[in-house]
């Protein structure tokens, strides 16, 4: 079943369609996070399961957009490329194995579009979920969240890094620049500041 999938992603030079939906995704999932994070950091007494539910609320609206927004638009890409490969061969291709690719594909790339942003998100937030599982972090919930929000685009920098073969480290932190400056007009904009 793997070696399958691996031709089917090869025919369909779908490795670098996933690696650029995760990439994208992975980040709006870990900056809306971040905004959200900011945002009630930067309010006064807010409840924390408001912060869980508003994040968690996001988290799966983020996901479900991935998923359906990747399956709409890669399925009718892919279902293009099919015809005018029949048409320039004069066949039709639909059993074989570019078909095959041409139908799975679709559902695959969506699939790593919507958990990117969902799983890098619930990972976000798991100190939030603090006070209902016993876990333990050095700081209180929120900030822990927002520095593991930090830190996720930190290592999305890094992981761009590997794949342009540049220096990770300043990879990291160009990304990481982004999240700061975000974090940044949040706290200037926010009217208790």
């Amino acid at each position: 079943m793997f070696e399958k999938l691996t031709l089917l992603f090869n025919i369909g030079r779908a490795h670098g369609i996933a690696r650029r939906y995760f990439i994208v995704n992975g980040f709006d999932g870990a900056l809306t996070m971040l905004g959200l994070i900011m945002g009630f950091y930067v309010s006064e007494h807010v409840n924390q399961l408001v912060v869980l539910n508003a994040c968690l609320g996001a988290a799966i609206a983020l996901g479900m957009s991935g998923l359906t927004s990747a399956y709409i638009s890669e399925a009718a890409e892919k279902k293009k490329e099919l015809h005018q490969l029949e048409d320039a061969m004069v066949k039709d291709l639909g059993d074989s194995a570019y078909g095959q690719a041409t139908r799975l594909l679709p559902f695959l790339i969506a699939l790593v579009n919507g958990l990117a942003p969902l799983v890098i998100s619930l990972f976000i937030i798991l100190p939030l979920w603090s006070t209902r599982f016993a876990l333990i972090f050095p700081f209180a919930p929120l900030e822990t969240a927002l520095l593991m929000s930090l830190a996720v685009v930190f290592m999305l920098g890094v992981f761009l890094g590997r794949i342009s073969e540049t220096f990770w480290l300043w990879a990291g932190l160009r990304t990481l620049l982004v999240a700061a400056a975000t974090a940044g007009l949040i706290f200037l904009l926010s009217p208790h500041h």
